[in-house]
């Protein structure tokens, strides 16, 4: 793929999306932390819905460490792996207190150390927190790519990752990863893609694909 094709790529999302934006509410990088760690396998309107609440209740780490781990499940039940997942983000803050002075750190190294945190949640929390460029790989991000042929179908999370961030320039890399998310969570969606009056059909290998398969059902559904 040529660099002509990606700006034009990037180009056309932008004017999709002019506005993409983290859709996780949060008032800090501590609660943005918390809530990434939730979105896995989850919607992030479900997240939204449990944190409104959440984030009255627990507003710092010694907050989530005060409560018998039971009662945190409790609060977050509603979010896909509850159990798991109140069990790190516990873990998370006793390590936080311990090791980074009840603060989230701003390094993507030692972000990754924090329990639940794996790449693509330390990659949004640098972008989104603290400013540093970042492309994380959603599942969203990952179709999109691969439908469109910016990356290799097989190739991996990490794989499509460093590709975009080798093709994407570097300042546009959070905005992108916005845009992306947007485009596979409104246009070009899992199921039913809207491929009949999408402005990329041209240069997109599963869209030139589904056309030929026959017609495109118009059902549409949100993630």
């Amino acid at each position: 793929m040529t660099q002509k094709i990606v700006r034009h790529i990037l180009d056309t999302i932008a004017d999709l999306f002019p506005d993409a934006h983290c859709e996780l509410r949060h008032s800090n990088p501590f609660e943005l932390t918390i809530a990434v760690l939730l979105s896995a396998q989850c919607t992030d309107e479900t997240v939204n819905k449990v944190t409104l609440d959440l984030f009255q209740k627990y507003k710092t780490p010694e907050d989530y460490l005060a409560v018998p781990l039971e009662e945190l499940e409790q609060d977050i039940r509603r979010i896909g792996l509850f159990r798991n997942k109140a069990s790190n983000i516990q873990k998370l803050c006793r390590l936080l207190l311990d090791k980074f002075d009840g603060e989230i750190p701003e390094k993507h190294e030692q972000l990754i150390e924090l329990p639940g945190v794996g790449r693509k949640t330390a990659n949004v929390v640098v972008s989104n927190a603290f400013g540093v460029p970042a492309i994380a790989v959603d599942t969203h991000v990952e179709r999109v790519s691969k439908r469109l042929g910016l990356v290799g179908w097989d190739d991996s999370v990490l794989e499509v990752e460093k590709k975009l961030m080798k093709k994407v320039p570097r300042e546009e890399w959070t905005l992108t990863h916005h845009r992306l998310i947007f485009f596979g969570r409104y246009h070009c969606k899992a199921q039913n893609p809207m491929c009949t009056v999408c402005p990329l059909l041209n240069v997109c290998r599963e869209g030139k694909k589904r056309m030929k398969s026959g017609p495109i059902r118009k059902t549409i559904t949100n993630k």
